[in-house]
């Protein structure tokens, strides 16, 4: 099966610097998965987020990002990641990271952006993540014990607001959900 029989017109765009193979999960509605081979900077982008857009405007709501193939992320594809949660989760879906190499998940660390997306270590359980419902809501997110996005230190929030990490001392914020933001 083609990218093209997955998502109608998927491979009209090509670009050497980064493959993107598609896999369709039939167990779970509306579930993709995407091989990432390569890497994504301010070059392509562009070309990869047009990509995922299309997949996404064709129903696929449960994205599947297989990294293991993906040796570098700059700051502008971690946008692109994040461009595709917020296209997502407002229709009821969500997405996972997959196998992620650890000098790629240093910079979603860096950015602070690793504990906004959910990462698991195989296609199983990021499928069993979709069918159970996703995360599990909870009504009471405080207190709420996360690592620092900095220095990966344990802290605990009792409310939302404005702290400072004990150990690297990074000003922190955390809002009315649990999200946690740098400053």
């Amino acid at each position: 099966m083609s990218n093209n029989d997955i998502v109608p017109g998927f491979d009209e765009e090509k670009d050497e610097s980064l493959k993107i193979r598609l896999q369709k999960i039939d167990s779970t509605p509306g579930c993709l998965v995407l091989y990432l081979t390569g890497y994504i900077d301010t070059y392509n982008s562009n070309f990869f987020q047009k990509r995922v857009s299309r997949a996404v405007e064709s129903g696929y709501i449960r994205l599947i990002f297989n990294c293991a193939a993906l040796n570098y992320v700059s700051s502008t594809g971690i946008g692109s990641f994040t461009a595709f949660l917020k296209s997502v989760k407002p229709r009821g879906g969500d997405l996972v990271l997959l196998e992620i190499q650890p000098k790629v998940y240093e910079v979603f660390q860096l950015l602070g952006f690793s504990q906004f997306f959910n990462i698991k270590d195989n296609l199983d359980d990021a499928i069993q993540f979709f069918n159970s419902g996703g995360p599990a809501v909870q009504s009471d997110v405080f207190p709420k014990v996360f690592k620092c996005p900095i220095c990966s230190k344990k802290l605990k929030a009792t409310r939302s607001g404005r702290f400072r990490c004990s150990e690297c001392k990074t000003i922190l914020a955390i809002d009315k959900s649990g999200q946690v933001f740098l400053g």
